[in-house]
């Protein structure tokens, strides 16, 4: 099959509904595999960390906070386990903790505590009890304490109220009770629709899905031994109102540009595309002034990329052809000027 990156301008526009539906076919859905990540937790250690919370507190008929607390000392993985009793996300329990307990914990603290205690089980008893973090970590079990003792209160009839779940809606007796006996199917399957499987592990490894399409660019380009310079993320480069992804041999004096990414989000992919029209205007000025032009390349993959077909004309347009996705990648190279900067004895 024939791909855009193969053709000429005059080819391309001439054959770009084709070429289109050629580069849609090569799109990978990769929403099914999520990467692990660091912070990933099996379910045999989050069981784990359960089984600590539920025999600190008597399966949860003596549910204080000097319990609680007692339990996060021995393991601090069920600081992740209280939190998912609770329903919310480590922002969410922040601000929680910070209108009904006054406390300081801000957002980025919640978030960075609930990153400490997945890679270090032992995490809070290793902290002194004087300690910012440990008050922090005091207030937030605190608060949790109280709203799952409560539950959910009555509200009006067109809310739902957050708390209003099997295992917390009638308070301490709904949760005493899921966690004594077995919760029917139907059950979880409602909690799953509420709540979204996979949610808050697919949030917190969202950036590394997204990094995977740079690290495979970043190998080619290593492993052929071609200078390169790959900025970091929201990085400010002197002439560019936002830096691509990779500046091929460097930004003082580019040939090749490249944007570099893979979504599942349309959104997400539309932004993408933005980009590239933005560095195409650039590319385009400077050869009205009578400057070299850097060659601009896109590298994207994912189902975000093959909702919009106009979205794909204009970058197919933008790059003459130059999009490749990770069926493709391995033809970067050779169908971009990259090749013009391989080493004399390269055998790539």
């Amino acid at each position: 099959m024939t791909r855009p990156f193969e053709l000429d301008d005059a080819t391309l526009s001439r054959r770009m509904d084709e070429m289109v539906d050629a580069t849609f076919a090569d799109l990978g859905s990769k929403f099914l595999v999520l990467p692990k990540g660091d912070g990933f937790i099996p379910y045999p250690d989050f069981q784990g960390a359960y089984e600590v919370l539920k025999r600190h507190t008597a399966a949860f008929t003596k549910f204080t906070e000097a319990k609680v607390t007692a339990a996060l000392s021995e393991d601090s993985l069920g600081f992740v386990v209280l939190r998912t009793i609770l329903g919310m996300s480590p922002p969410e329990w922040a601000e929680l903790a910070r209108i009904e307990r006054d406390s300081d914990v801000t957002q980025g603290a919640a978030r960075g505590l609930d990153t400490k205690v997945r890679s270090d089980r032992l995490y809070l008893s290793h902290l002194g009890r004087d300690s910012l973090t440990f008050k922090r970590a005091e207030a937030l079990v605190s608060v949790a304490v109280e709203f799952i003792t409560k539950g959910a209160p009555a509200g009006a009839g067109d809310t739902v109220h957050r708390l209003a779940k099997a295992d917390t809606a009638a308070g301490i007796t709904s949760l005493q009770q899921v966690a004594s006996v077995h919760v029917p199917y139907s059950v979880l399957l409602y909690e799953r629709y509420l709540g979204r499987p996979f949610a808050s592990h697919r949030d917190s490894v969202s950036e590394l899905v997204g990094d995977v399409m740079e690290g495979a660019v970043e190998d080619r380009l290593a492993r052929s031994k071609i200078t390169y310079r790959k900025t970091k993320r929201a990085e400010r480069v002197a002439g560019f109102a936002q830096a691509p992804d990779f500046f091929v041999p460097d930004e003082f004096s580019p040939k090749v540009v490249i944007e570099a990414k893979i979504t599942s989000d349309d959104g997400t992919a539309r932004d993408k595309v933005a980009r590239i029209l933005r560095l195409a205007n650039m590319r385009d000025e400077l050869r009205r002034k009578g400057k070299r032009p850097f060659q601009l390349v896109a590298c994207i993959d994912g189902r975000g990329f093959g909702v919009r077909r106009q979205d794909m004309k204009d970058m197919l347009s933008a790059t003459v052809g130059k999009v490749f996705t990770l069926a493709t990648l391995d033809s970067l190279i050779e169908h971009t000027s990259l090749k013009d900067l391989l080493p004399l004895d390269s055998e790539d």
